[in-house]
């Protein structure tokens, strides 16, 4: 019964190879970049972008730097387990076999909780652009089916009806299978790349370096606040992990997706920072919600200002559709372990996809999409994704002390080295958030060690 008792490796591969346990291997390299690159590409540089910006100025492209490697940190140990053990769950599965079942339980309790929290966040901000687009064709929708109650102090809203509906719609995709919901998300990662190199070649023209005078005005205090803020912008990433176990040649393409998706976004998300704080004045950007868009029309370019809020709509769109997907595989290994009801790790006979978990999750976040206020809903997210990767790096240390003879398709460099890089910036992000993220934080783990102690440790299948 000890807390600490860990998964054999061995038994864990077999399990997921295992004839109706495993999930069928359809993806390659070129999905799992795009599918990271639908995760992250969303509301981090759509709307953060400008929040960014009034925190640390046009250093708000140091900011992001500063967030990209701390994830690219723990990208590295990302792509060694997930290369190694190519399983369904992704953190919560390595936590699981190298630092124990109460840290697996307690980070997949996390994980579970960002996953969704986005999934209803990103949710929110695509019903508002969504109403955007709607009201530049003369259509609107009733007041109270806009918002969640609450949201909006101006006016009386109940029910923020688009959000509800496009996390439903993107679950009945995800529930008939991942082919079919790769193939979506790689057309729509293609449309909204598009619209973003579009806005980095237009955008370049009409900066003013003038504006980037002062570069740093509120200090390395400031870079670091925006840091912690916009690291959201990167969560998604790790989304790549979760899909291990449907991938054909893990050892090979999980690495190229992880880093390949992280490299690629963190390079759009400094050229488009940098070009829109040349074009518009950091400190215009306050109360505004699409800053791109903004930018576009200081530049007199309002005939593309649209097609932006076209491309936010099918990032965001993208963004939903992969942390639904990974919120119901972090389910899908909790439960196949006997943590959570065996019901939601079992899969639908035609579609092999884990049918009851996604609806489940889909249903949940969208209804919290619908009633909770965006602001309420972004608090917890950043701190349970710094958490996770602090221990999947310290879970790459145990690994390499506890199996040096485990066979490593990827191995991240200089262990333990970078993962200590990675747990240093990522605790420093963490001592820049908000107290009362921290304090909700707390109460989340509380409850989860409630469930833990009084449901899942004596269901444990290692029990």
């Amino acid at each position: 019964m000890s807390l600490f008792r860990t998964k054999n490796l061995d038994d864990l591969l077999a399990q997921s190879r295992a004839p109706g346990h495993g999930l069928k291997k359809v993806l390659g390299p070129l999905d799992l970049v795009l599918i990271g690159i639908g995760a992250i590409v969303g509301t981090g540089i759509f709307v953060l972008t400008g929040t960014g910006a009034l925190t640390a100025g046009p250093a708000l492209t140091i900011s992001f730097v500063i967030a990209a490697l701390a994830c690219a940190f723990a990208a590295l140990c990302y792509a060694e387990f997930a290369s190694s053990i190519p399983v369904a769950g992704s953190v919560y599965t390595y936590s699981y076999a190298t630092l124990g079942e109460l840290v697996a339980w307690i980070i997949g309790w996390d994980l579970m909780l960002e996953y969704g929290l986005a999934v209803s966040a990103v949710a929110v901000g695509w019903s508002g652009y969504f109403q955007s687009l709607l009201s530049g064709f003369g259509v609107s929708l009733p007041v109270a089916l806009t918002a969640a109650p609450g949201a909006l102090p101006q006016a009386q809203t109940w029910f923020n009806l688009p959000a509800f509906l496009i996390v439903l719609g993107l679950t009945a995709m995800l529930s008939l299978g991942m082919r079919e919901s790769s193939r979506l998300n790689n057309i729509m990662v293609v449309v909204k790349i598009a619209v973003v190199l579009l806005f980095i070649v237009v955008g370049a023209r009409h900066v003013r370096p003038e504006n980037w005078q002062p570069f740093a005005p509120f200090g390395a205090s400031g870079v670091l606040s925006a840091a912690a803020l916009v690291f959201f912008a990167f969560i998604g990433f790790d989304a790549v992990s979760s899909a291990a176990e449907e991938v054909k040649r893990p050892d090979r393409d999980l690495p190229i997706g992880i880093i390949g998706s992280l490299a690629v976004c963190a390079a759009l998300y400094v050229l488009v920072s940098l070009i829109m704080t040349g074009i518009v004045p950091f400190r215009e950007f306050v109360g505004v919600d699409h800053p791109v868009s903004l930018a576009l029309q200081r530049a007199n370019e309002t005939w593309f200002a649209g097609f932006v809020d076209l491309g936010a709509i099918v990032g965001m769109t993208t963004v939903i559709l992969v942390m639904t997907y990974g919120q119901t595989r972090i389910i899908f290994a909790m439960s196949r372990d006997g943590l959570l009801p065996r019901r939601l790790s079992a899969l639908h006979p035609r579609h092999g996809t884990p049918f009851f978990a996604t609806w489940l999750v889909g249903g949940l976040f969208g209804l919290i999409a619908a009633l909770v206020p965006l602001n309420v809903l972004a608090e917890l997210i950043n701190i349970g994704t710094l958490a996770a990767f602090c221990l999947i790096a310290l879970a790459v240390i145990v690994l390499r002390r506890t199996r040096p003879d485990l066979p490593r398709a990827f191995r991240c460099p200089a262990v333990p080295v970078v993962p200590l890089l990675a747990i240093a910036l990522c605790v420093t992000l963490m001592t820049f958030l908000q107290p009362t993220t921290w304090i909700a934080f707390g109460v989340w783990v509380a409850l989860g060690l409630l469930m833990y102690f009084g449901y899942s440790r004596r269901r444990s299948v290692l029990n």
